[in-house]
């Protein structure tokens, strides 16, 4: 179900917003053109706007009433390394190698929207902060807002975030109280044997036999160490040698990524994957270097907030939805301010909704706007 309560020529507003931005998409801290775009807008509206925060960081405040609360409302910038299709949209992009494939422009037009409406009409109290944060995708914008003092110059009480999810009903929303997406982390493993002629295997110390042990004990990492009630995946994602086809390499490496939604069980599939690394191959007589690295801390919903915004937030709301393992930057701000981060149905139909993020031929639904919109809207007015 899709809400129309912001008006027909709102609603236009919100589409061309939205193509406008998805006409310009900039890749990670390289969101110059828009981050001018969103500061433009938001001084026009009236906001007090502070720019460059953690390089192209948007913030923009708007205070009324008497109350101290502030509320966060945010959007990611950047967009994702791909190339649009040109013929597919008359709005697609006009940056080569760059393209608006996980609606951000949607999300950015979302709470332009929302921001219009609280400076035009008002009915709230307190400073609703608008929130544009730069590489979402790597995982690094949220940091280097936080570390440039996003927090210290423009103190929140409770910071809101929405992302499109393809494949749910268009215009619901759906939350939940907790983890609501995993952290994500990267291993790198270097396995070093000794390489030789092929034809002589009992010289040498294999690192493909080696590798192949490893990958194959490293999906019981999660399927016997992990506490089945608690969700993890292990996915080992490269492999690579530097041998030859008549010779056996010196050397494997493999690349993986992990996904979990806390600390500990983070910690104890890095642990299992060193140990596991360093006793197979001390087993084979090679030797094993592990660089693990947290990429994206879990996205955490604060109890108590997600409570208000469920009862708040939509007419068509789904308040027990389930935890995905995709990751988002949002989960750095989570551990810091108290937060609510929603999903918003993107559609179910092919081709008009259900289209997977980051694939060349995905588009935000333009009819979801309003509800992005609306949802925002109600809790900052409503918020106690």
């Amino acid at each position: 179900m899709i809400t129309r309560t912001v008006g027909r020529a709102r609603h236009e507003q919100l589409v061309r917003w939205r193509h406008e931005l998805h006409q310009i998409p900039e890749t990670a801290f390289a969101e110059h053109a828009t981050s001018d775009y969103v500061a433009s807008v938001l001084r026009d509206l009236g906001f007090d706007v502070t720019t460059g925060i953690g390089g192209t960081g948007v913030v923009a405040s708007l205070t009324r009433g008497t109350s101290g609360y502030a509320i966060g409302l945010r959007a990611e910038l950047d967009a994702l390394p791909l190339t649009e299709d040109t013929d597919r949209r008359p709005y697609a992009s006009r940056h080569p190698g760059a393209m608006h494939a996980c609606g951000h422009d949607g999300h950015m037009a979302m709470v332009l929207g929302a921001a219009a409406i609280l400076a035009e009409e008002g009915g709230f109290t307190g400073t609703v902060r608008t929130v544009f944060q730069p590489a979402e995708e790597p995982g690094r914008g949220a940091r280097a807002m936080i570390d440039d003092g996003l927090l210290d110059d423009h103190p929140l009480d409770v910071i809101l975030g929405i992302h499109n999810i393809p494949g749910l009903p268009a215009g619901r929303v759906h939350l939940r109280p907790g983890p609501v997406m995993a952290g994500e982390d990267d291993f790198h493993i270097h396995i070093t044997g000794r390489g030789g002629h092929a034809s002589a295997p009992h010289l040498l110390v294999d690192p493909i036999v080696v590798a192949a042990q490893l990958i194959t004990a490293l999906q019981t990492v999660t399927a016997r160490n992990v506490d089945p009630m608690h969700h993890a995946v292990v996915s080992c994602t490269d492999v690579r040698t530097d041998g030859a086809r008549n010779a056996i390499p010196g050397n494997v490496h493999i690349t993986g990524d992990t996904r979990t939604f806390d600390d500990a069980t983070s910690q104890l599939v890095e642990h299992r994957i060193r140990h596991l690394t360093d006793a197979i191959c001390a087993a084979h007589g090679a030797r094993g270097h592990v660089t693990y690295t947290r990429e994206f801390a879990p996205t955490v919903n604060d109890p108590a907030a997600t409570a208000v915004a469920a009862a708040l937030g939509a007419d068509d709301l789904d308040d027990a939805c389930s935890p995905i393992m995709a990751s988002e930057d949002f989960g750095i701000l989570a551990r810091h301010v108290p937060a609510v981060f929603a999903f918003l149905g993107n559609g179910t139909q092919p081709g008009h909704g259900a289209t997977p993020l980051h694939s060349p031929e995905y588009d935000i639904n333009d009819d979801i706007l309003e509800a992005g919109v609306d949802y925002y809207v109600r809790l900052v007015r409503g918020w106690p």
